[in-house]
C-alpha cells in the first residue's frame, strides 16, 4: 500500500457534489449534471456482530447518498450475516437489478472476486467497502489498517512500560480471509516484535467472540491468569470476550487490552478501565466519503471523484487502486469527549447510562 498522499486524503474534507471549484459549467463535467439524481447504491455489509455497521455506517451512506442526489437517489441494503455465500446471492441481485453502483464490505474478499467480475461485465461500478475486495473494483475506501495495528501494538508497549521486553503478551488476531488482518498483524507485530514476549497467538475464525473466548481459556490454562501482562486483540468484540475469560480467571487487576471499532460496549469499558484502548475510526468520514465516490463515479464527475481517491492501494488481482485512507485515533479514557462525544457517536449520557459507571465517569470528567 502506497501513503504518498495519504496526508492529503486525511485531510481531505468530505466533499459535496458542487465544492471544490468543480463549478457547473465546466468542461466535461457539466454534462454530469444533466444526469438524473434518480440513483439507485446497492450497499453489501459482512455482518452484523460488529455493531458500527447498522448503527451508522447504513443509515450514513443513505443519508449522504439521499443528500447528495436531492432525495432522489435510494440505496438498497443487504447484511450477509458473515455467509459468503449469502453475500454472493446479494451481489448477483443489485447485478440483475442493475443498480447504478455497489458499495461493498466483504465477507471473503478472495470468494467475491467473480461477483465483481460479473458487476463489471453488466457496467456497474463496483467500490470496496472497509475491506479490500478482489476482483476489478473501482474504488476503495477505509482507513490506514495498517496504522491500526501500528496503534494497537504501540499503545500496548507503552501501557507495559519498562517492563514491556519481558511481559508475557498473548495475540488475538482477527480472520485471515480478511485482508485487514494481515495490514493490522504488520502493524501491530511491527511495534510489538522485539519489545514484548508474545506467548500465543491466535487467529479468529470470522472475528467471532465465541472463538476469541476459546482461544482465551486455551491461553489462561497454558500461560497462567496471573502471568498474562497484556492482550492485544485485533477488535472490540473480542476484547469483550478476552476480559470476561479473564475476569471469571479470578483475574481482578486486569491487564492491558487492546481493540478497535469503538463500539458502545468498549468505550463504556474503557471508562471502566476493564479494556485499555480502542481505535476510533471516524465513521462519518468513511461513510459519506463512500457516498460521494459511489455518486460521483455514476455522474461521471471524474474531477471530484480523482479528488477523494488520493491514494493507490493493490489487491492481490489488481493494481493502483484508487483509494481514500481515513485516519484513525486510539481512544483512551482521556480523549473519550474529544473523540466519539465531540464528533457526535455518542453522548455521555449513552456512555455513562450504566449506574455501576457514574463514579468512573465523574472520574474522568464526563458529565451526563
Amino acid at each position: 500500500m502506497r501513503r504518498a498522499a495519504l496526508l492529503l486524503t486525511a485531510g481531505l474534507p468530505v466533499l459535496s457534489l458542487t465544492a471544490c471549484g468543480v463549478a457547473e459549467g465546466e468542461g466535461s463535467e457539466s454534462a454530469a449534471l444533466g444526469k438524473s439524481y434518480d440513483i439507485t447504491v446497492g450497499l453489501l455489509l459482512p455482518d452484523r456482530d460488529t455493531a458500527r455497521f447498522e448503527k451508522f455506517d447504513h443509515p450514513l451512506i443513505k443519508e449522504r447518498i439521499s443528500s447528495l442526489t436531492n432525495k432522489q437517489g435510494k440505496v438498497v441494503y443487504a447484511n450477509a450475516e458473515g455467509s459468503p455465500k449469502k453475500q454472493s446471492e446479494q451481489f448477483g441481485k443489485l447485478v440483475a437489478d442493475g443498480v447504478d453502483a455497489i458499495l461493498v464490505n466483504a465477507v471473503d474478499s478472495a470468494a467475491i472476486a467473480p461477483d465483481v467480475e460479473k458487476a463489471k461485465e453488466a457496467g456497474i461500478p463496483v467500490i470496496a467497502y472497509d475491506r479490500l475486495a478482489e476482483g476489478p473494483i473501482d474504488a476503495y475506501v477505509s482507513h490506514d489498517n495498517e496504522l491500526v495495528g501500528q496503534v494497537q501494538g504501540r499503545a500496548l508497549v507503552n501501557a507495559l512500560g519498562e517492563d514491556a521486553e519481558a511481559s508475557k503478551v498473548v495475540v488475538m488476531h482477527g480472520p485471515s480471509s480478511d485482508p485487514n488482518t494481515a495490514l493490522f498483524r504488520k502493524g501491530a507485530l511491527g511495534e510489538l516484535d522485539g519489545h514484548v514476549d508474545i506467548v500465543k497467538s491466535y487467529d479468529t475464525r470470522k472475528w467471532l467472540p465465541e472463538v476469541a473466548a476459546d482461544n482465551m481459556r486455551k491461553a489462561v490454562k497454558e500461560v497462567g491468569a496471573g502471568d498474562i501482562a497484556a492482550v492485544y486483540s485485533a477488535n472490540d468484540g473480542m476484547a469483550g470476550a478476552v476480559i470476561e475469560v479473564l475476569e471469571d480467571a479470578g483475574v481482578t487487576d486486569l491487564p492491558p487490552v487492546t481493540g478497535q471499532d469503538a463500539d458502545l460496549a468498549a468505550v463504556r469499558r474503557v471508562v471502566a478501565g476493564k479494556q485499555y484502548m480502542t481505535v476510533y475510526k471516524p465513521f462519518m468520514l468513511e461513510a459519506t466519503g463512500a457516498a460521494d465516490m459511489a455518486v460521483a463515479k455514476v455522474q461521471e464527475r471524474s474531477i471530484q471523484f480523482d479528488a477523494l481517491a488520493r491514494d493507490l492501494v493493490d489487491s492481490p488481482t489488481s493494481k493502483d487502486i484508487p483509494a481514500m485512507l481515513v485516519p484513525v485515533v486510539a481512544l483512551t479514557r482521556e480523549n473519550i469527549e474529544a473523540t466519539v462525544i465531540q464528533d457526535g457517536v455518542y453522548t455521555a449520557e449513552e456512555i455513562c447510562a450504566p449506574a455501576a459507571l457514574a463514579a468512573d465517569c465523574a472520574e474522568i470528567g464526563l458529565k451526563p
